[in-house]
């Protein structure tokens, strides 16, 4: 190893605002030799220095466009601009600014989805009529609340930079400024720049309760603090993603405790499949180290501490690099967050194979544990292996949205106001429920052991509803719910133990009375857990109503698991649950009503008008947006596992609703690649590696949207056994004609010559990307998402005209041959989710 150079801790007695300035302006002047690893070329990079007149090139490199370049992205009624030529700032782009008197909005047209940086530029100019400095005003997004009430005068510095990051899985990302009641708002300079994809992963491990995972994908982030461990500060000079980051100075507890260390960057090297835009090269070249004097006892923690809004949960993740010691497996030390152990025995060279070689570890700390400071500490082992000695080279931590999609106060976009776990004046009580809770858990159990000793021994009492323990999802924590409840309920559950939005409990007289006694003519769907009833109740809602077959052990795993899945979802795009009947034998669950049933009843098969290349667009991204939430919404995600048009079903105004979760599970774990499960779903819709492999992820679910949406462009089964041994199949069938470049050939007729070439080209661009053979090659169904919103905006760009009467684009021979076959192949019902005749078990 070279030799190491170390630096004195010490922390010059300026004020932090001098401060700020002094060392930006010398790195700005003299910036730390940069490395060429890591370069990255944002897909979006948008710039824009608010109310300039020229534009601005930074020290490192990055141009900011003008106001009258960007006059398209923004939308404000009142407006104006000025400028400051004279100011004292860091940086031109706090010289000049846009004054907003009413809401503004910027909206921004993305090049592709993904993660996305949104940096926002404050600094009040004081040469204005208006009191900048006092200004309140908030910045959102469509989706997240960036800054609520925000004001310079409550920033240390006077200028401030605010760093976000948000997944962005629309073609548009808009940002509102929203001033308060008789003020303005006002920004300097915006951001918004691509990310790499694998800056952040898809889950991450909570540090308790040990086990938990929480999902990245829909979640926004604010940067609450990047710090260079024993290192100066790092400028977008150095870091090819544009960031910055700060010193430990500030935030180490203890000089005494650490010794910086550093070496030349050069020597970096990067583990396979391990990516360097995560941190630049100069973060993993410094460090602190434990200090070697001047402390009485070797065994001591190096500690770093951090003020943190104790109302969010937050992201951390930590840089190591080995680069004092001179053999591997002589470092092992201890990591802890907040006196938790997040690593024992670190092991660096094992981990990375080598010697200064990057690893960093990701960490959730969430709000019950970040209290209002979250601590870093890292020393030795208690076990005498190897050197007495710990490093760190990397801090970042980062706010994650709260339950409503704010980053900043308790309220959301849409005004709904946070739940937050209960504070420490509310202990007792969260104790006193505890003991009641715990009571009422050992009644319950005392009273399933008379039942058990006394149940009947027939099928059906075995199998009802109160046979069941079924874990309640509320908010964060799991638990059993008593197979009793409250008085009143047959089944044994009170709504609240069935969870958000699973309805209310139904007599049968009253399901009877809808259903006219579940009259055979009422019947409108026919599946493995047996009839699915139209009905009325007495105020005139229309239900779907879903009555378990008693013969049927499909049924009886499928509505456990429909249960357990609707009392954890409610989306726009999924079916929503009503209620439930467990009286006598019966097994019943009620739905809302899908006026328009399967989305399958309006491609082929029926007498129902064709429905236009728009609305079956439309239709498709209301399921992907369905889908997405589902792999997305919960911490671990579900798998739906039965993808398919009979399972898209369509209300009143044709909006798409995902339906028959009885299939659903689990998605992979943090530590997981898949579910090891039989193979379950739809023949002609199955994933070919889950059906080889018997291994499920998300993706499998992408393969069968795929062909979803060869389905609605051809109109035709997803297998149709009565046609020529090629045509069988439509994915291969479809695929073939795409790969000739004769996709047109498959088209239905009935939207042919309706359909712009660019929309078709990225629709069919977006399923051909779903039936990959290898689901690692498969897009997400947030990919997946945006791919079919920009197909719908290049077709309402510039729609084609209809072609006259008799001149349509002609069928191809194999769609002439099959077009008389495609009738009646669909025995499935339109509500609540109608099951196709093909579905497989296969063992």
């Amino acid at each position: 190893m070279p030799r190491l150079k170390k630096r004195p801790r010490t922390m010059p007695k300026i004020t932090a605002y001098v401060m700020d300035y002094f060392v930006i302006f010398l790195l700005l002047c003299f910036p730390v030799e940069a490395s060429d690893a890591g370069k990255f070329t944002p897909a979006d990079n948008i710039l824009i220095d608010c109310g300039a007149t020229t534009p601005v090139t930074m020290p490192d490199g990055r141009q900011f466009q003008t106001d009258s370049q960007t006059a398209p992205f923004l939308s404000a009624s009142d407006e104006v601009r000025a400028s400051d030529p004279a100011a004292p700032v860091p940086s031109p782009l706090y010289l000049s600014a846009r004054i907003f008197h009413d809401e503004a909005t910027y909206r921004f047209a993305l090049t592709r989805p993904g993660w996305h940086w949104i940096r926002l530029h404050f600094f009040p100019l004081d040469n204005t009529d208006l009191d900048l400095e006092n200004a309140v005003f908030s910045v959102t997004t469509d989706d997240f609340v960036l800054l609520h009430s925000f004001t310079a005068d409550d920033q240390e510095a006077k200028w401030a930079l605010k760093e976000f990051l948000v997944n962005a899985t629309s073609p548009e990302l808009t940002l509102h400024f929203t001033p308060h009641r008789n003020s303005v708002a006002y920004v300097n300079g915006i951001e918004v720049v691509s990310a790499p994809d694998a800056l952040l992963p898809a889950t991450v491990n909570a540090l308790a309760p040990v086990g938990e995972s929480e999902a990245l994908a829909g979640s926004g982030f604010e940067v609450a603090y990047r710090v260079n461990v024993g290192g100066p500060v790092i400028t977008s000079v150095n870091d090819t993603l544009g960031r910055l980051w700060e010193a430990d100075a500030a935030f180490i507890q203890s000089n005494s405790t650490a010794k910086d260390v550093a070496v030349d960057a050069s020597i970096i090297k990067f583990p396979e499949g391990t990516s360097a835009l995560i941190a630049p090269n100069a973060v993993y070249a410094t460090a602190a180290k434990m200090a070697d004097a001047r402390v009485g006892s070797p065994n001591f923690n190096v500690t770093w501490s951090f003020d943190v809004d104790p109302a969010f949960s937050y992201f951390v993740r930590l840089h190591f690099c080995d680069i004092i010691s001179k053999t591997l497996n002589d470092l092992y030390f201890n990591v802890y967050i907040n006196d938790l152990t997040a690593v024992s025995g670190l092991d660096l060279s094992t981990l990375t194979g080598g010697l200064a070689m990057p690893l960093y570890k990701d960490f959730l700390l969430n709000e019950t544990m970040a209290a209002e400071r979250i601590t870093v500490q890292v020393g030795p082992t208690n076990d005498n292996s190897g050197r007495i000695d710990a490093l760190l080279n990397g801090i970042e931590i980062m706010k994650v949205n709260n339950s409503v999609g704010s980053l900043d106060g308790e309220f959301g976009v849409d005004g709904s106001k946070a739940k937050h776990i209960a504070d420490g004046s509310n202990q007792q009580v969260v104790v006193a429920m505890g003991f009641a809770m715990m009571f009422g858990a050992f009644a319950g159990l005392g009273a399933m052991v008379v039942k058990w000793h006394r149940r009947p021994q027939d099928w059906q009492r075995r199998n009802s509803f109160s046979s069941w323990l079924l874990p309640v999802h509320t908010g964060n924590s799991t638990f059993m719910a008593s197979s009793k409840g409250g008085y009143g309920s047959k089944s044994g559950y009170t709504s609240s133990a069935l969870g958000v939005g699973s309805g209310r409990y139904m007599s049968l007289a009253e399901l009877q009375s809808a259903t006219k006694n579940f009259d055979q003519k009422a019947v409108v769907g026919v599946g493995g857990f047996g009839n699915v009833y139209i009905g009325e109740l007495e105020d005139g809602t229309k239900v779907a109503v879903k009555r378990g077959n008693p013969q049927s052990e499909q049924g009886i795993n499928e509505f456990q698991t429909e249960i357990q899945i609707l009392s954890k979802l409610r989306h726009r795009h999924l079916v929503s649950l009503i209620g439930y009947c467990d009286e006598g034998s019966e097994m019943i669950l009620v739905y809302e009503y899908m006026e328009n049933g399967p989305l399958r009843d309006h491609i082929y098969g029926h007498d129902n008008p064709p429905l236009s290349w728009k609305q079956r667009l439309e239709i498709c991204i209301g399921a992907a947006r369905g889908l997405h939430y589902l792999h997305t919404g919960t911490a671990q995600g579900i798998i739906h596992r039965d993808v398919k048009t009979t399972n898209i079903l369509l209300d009143e105004s044709f909006v798409a609703k995902v339906s028959d979760f009885g299939l659903s599970k689990d998605a992979p774990g943090m530590n997981q690649t898949h579910v090891s499960t039989a193979v379950k779903g739809s023949f002609g819709y199955l994933d070919p590696e889950y059906f080889r492999c018997q291994q499920l992820t998300e993706k499998s679910d992408v393969y069968s949207f795929g062909v979803v949406l060869l389905e609605v462009l051809c109109a035709r089964p997803a297998l149709n056994p009565s046609l020529p041994r090629e045509q069988v199949n439509l994915a291969e069938w479809a695929m073939q004609w795409k790969r000739k470049g004769l996709i047109e050939k498959v088209i239905d007729p009935n939207i042919a010559g309706t359909i712009n070439k660019d929309a078709l080209s990225k629709y069919v661009e977006a399923a051909e990307k779903c039936l990959a053979e290898h689901g690692v090659d498969r897009p997400s169904m947030g990919d997946v998402l945006w791919n079919l919103e920009y197909a719908l905006q290049l077709q309402e760009a510039n729609p084609p005209q209809p072609e006259p009467a008799g001149q349509k684009g002609a069928e191809s021979p194999e769609k002439q041959s099959h077009s008389e076959e495609t009738g009646g192949n669909s025995s499935d019902g339109g509500n609540a989710g109608g099951e196709a005749t093909e579905r497989t078990q296969a063992r």
